[in-house]
């Protein structure tokens, strides 16, 4: 049983059979990766919906580790699906959003054409161009393939000639009964004739064949609640060191004199498995587990390893002891042709619910590095909640999410403990523009922002704040081979304890370039260059008296400890990668990231970090 009523424009049942919608879904939407064309000219609702299968072509990545029950994990960026990713940019046909497939999609489903001109095969000069041109334009009883063409020289069966006969036979018998029988001519007629004649079996067998498909298709729309389970996954393994680099950390007085001691080559794997149950057009059912044991940490500064750690982090990192962990259980739905909601125990943040502009935002196929996945600020994390997509228009949406990161313990729930609640506004002036902008607001309680990346620490350990953030990105498809891109984002977060005042401020920029197809087909080249999150200003007081302040707290030469002030320089991040696609089904990416001005201080050797990350899809 539907859960609405089916839509009655293409448009609505385009959405329809795209599902999931979901709550980051976009009926208009982004995404993160290509652009592909709409490829059905009648798009025919199945239980098994387009996508379903767009998700087998574009499977997931997840480098979170669910909240602790004790306090919220700050090593791994939130959320970072690419199964969540399909269903959110799945829904985008509109504004020709979609996620990242190195191919478009091409299929033989047939379009009907208005022109001989648009079927772009077909010259002037060709000797059946006269023919065709007559078909077309009298009768209208002519269609070509989604690209547009119409493959002339490709052989062709009795059945599929039946098939084009009884078409321009029934586009005649529809103009002979609206009363235009003056339109066609005797020739015409008495040709159809001897052909309907000559084809008669082949004719009574498709005709037998429709009918049969009617038959089905009417049980199946009998049956629609049954269930439709895949399961898709993604395997990454990543082989990735750091080049020996001395810093001058604590303090920070300009002295090299603190060895990196997470130099050696490592290996690890990042597993993430995922199974959709779809229970009709409308709706489906997201369950994801995942398991790994990757992870480029620092133990040298013990529990102060927020040092370096949140600089170097990779995107694919995961790290649950070879441990199975439930990452996603979500149920997502359409209310309305315009309006998609998600509900779930786990999996539920901004990055799950917003569209991202950046359509190579991908832990298993895009950048390498957690930074240059997404805004930081999108990391804010959750666990259980809620979220909506609204399509507005066909060039703008909102997204909205509620999550909290630790809903199943007694002592905090859905409102008493940390939470994040967002809004994004997804702007398409164009084909070539997507643009999003978005607020955030956070509590936490180990005095954290959770994002894992940067300066992720911001006052005293276990301390509550409410932070507020405000960001912004924008990815310009300056052609089909570069996309210009950037975002920034900024937050300000007070102090929630007793005795406590005063609030710490960060800010992060990003500038991207994508090059898809780089050299052969399907292959991914990117150049990332930013800040990470950086301290601007901190004065946190403690009775009126600064304290607890990062910036000096950890060793700014000079100044107080605990004083007031931001950090004493800026890093800057550059990354170089190139994904190498060997098939369908596995990508290699190797990749350099170097890191200027570690942790804010000019005082450190800069940072160069290797890797070479293989992802398996099925």
């Amino acid at each position: 049983m539907s859960l609405m009523p089916k839509p009655k424009s293409r448009a609505s049942a385009k959405l329809v059979a795209l599902t999931a919608t979901a709550i980051a879904t976009t009926i208009v939407g982004v995404s993160a990766n290509s652009v592909q064309a709409e490829t059905q000219a009648n798009p025919k609702i199945t239980n098994e919906s387009d996508l379903v299968r767009s998700i087998g072509r574009d499977p997931m990545v997840n480098p979170a580790i669910a909240p602790s029950q004790n306090i919220q994990t700050s090593t791994n960026p939130s959320n970072d699906s690419q199964i969540i990713r399909a269903i959110n940019n799945e829904l985008g046909q509109t504004t020709s959003q979609k996620s990242d497939r190195s191919k478009q999609n091409t299929t033989t489903t047939a379009q009907g054409v208005t022109s001989v001109s648009q079927l772009s095969d077909v010259k002037p000069n060709d000797w059946a161009f006269t023919a065709l041109q007559s078909l077309v334009e009298r009768y209208g009883c002519i269609a070509g393939y989604p690209d547009r063409t119409y493959r002339g020289n490709q052989a062709t069966s009795r059945y599929e000639f039946a098939a084009g006969v009884n078409a321009c036979l029934d586009k005649i018998n529809e103009i002979i009964a609206s009363g235009l029988s003056d339109k066609v001519s005797k020739e015409d007629l008495a040709t159809l004739q001897k052909l309907q004649e000559e084809f008669a079996a082949e004719l009574a067998t498709l005709r037998g064949r429709v009918d049969a498909l009617d038959a089905k298709t009417a049980k199946l729309e009998a049956q629609q609640f049954s269930t439709t389970t895949k399961l898709y996954g993604q395997a990454i393994f990543g082989l990735q060191s750091r080049f020996a680099n001395t810093g001058s950390l604590t303090p920070r007085n300009g002295i090299k004199n603190t060895p990196d001691d997470a130099t050696n080559l490592t290996f690890g794997y990042n597993l993430q498995l995922s199974l959709v149950t779809q229970f009709d057009n409308r709706s489906l059912l997201l369950t994801g587990i995942q398991a790994g044991n990757a992870s480029t940490a620092s133990t040298l500064f013990a529990n102060n390893n927020f040092l370096t750690n949140t600089y170097t982090r990779l995107g694919y990192e995961l790290d649950t002891g070879n441990s199975l962990q439930l990452s996603d259980l979500s149920y997502r739905f359409l209310v309305g042709d315009r309006l998609a909601v998600i509900v779930g125990a786990a999996g539920i943040s901004p990055s799950s619910v917003f569209r991202g502009p950046n359509r190579y935002e991908s832990a298993g196929q895009g950048a390498l590095s957690a930074f240059a996945q997404r805004n930081p600020i999108l990391n804010f994390p959750g666990q259980a909640g809620v979220g909506f997509d609204w399509q507005i228009s066909d060039n703008i949406s909102l997204q909205g999410v509620y999550a909290a990161a630790l809903a199943s313990d007694p002592n905090n729930g859905l409102t008493g403990g940390p939470f994040t609640a967002g809004v994004q506004l997804a702007i398409n002036p164009s084909d070539a523009i997507d643009l999003s902008l978005y607020y955030l607001n956070s509590y936490t309680t180990n005095a954290s922002l959770n994002t894992g990346v940067g300066d992720n620490l911001i006052g005293p350990i276990g301390g509550r704040f409410s932070t507020n953030a405000y960001g912004a990105t924008v990815a310009w498809r300056i052609s089909r081979q570069i996309t210009l891109g950037g975002w920034a984002g900024y937050t300000t977060s007070d102090i929630r304890e007793t005795g406590l005042g005063g609030s710490v401020n960060t800010f992060n920029w990003m500038a991207f370039l994508n090059f898809p197809d780089l050299f052969a087909e399907g292959n991914l080249g990117g150049i990332y260059v930013g800040q990470p999150p950086k301290i601007t200003s901190s004065n946190l007081t403690q009775n009126g008296v600064p304290a607890f302040n990062i910036p000096s707290t950890i060793g700014l030469t000079g100044v107080t400890a605990g004083d007031f002030g931001g950090q004493p320089a800026s890093t800057t991040h550059v990354e170089l990668f190139y994904r190498m696609r060997i098939n369908d089904n596995i990508s290699i990416t190797p990749g350099l990231l170097f890191i200027f001005n570690p942790v804010q201080t000019s005082g450190s050797d800069t940072i160069t970090v290797g890797a070479i990350r293989t992802t398996f899809t099925f």
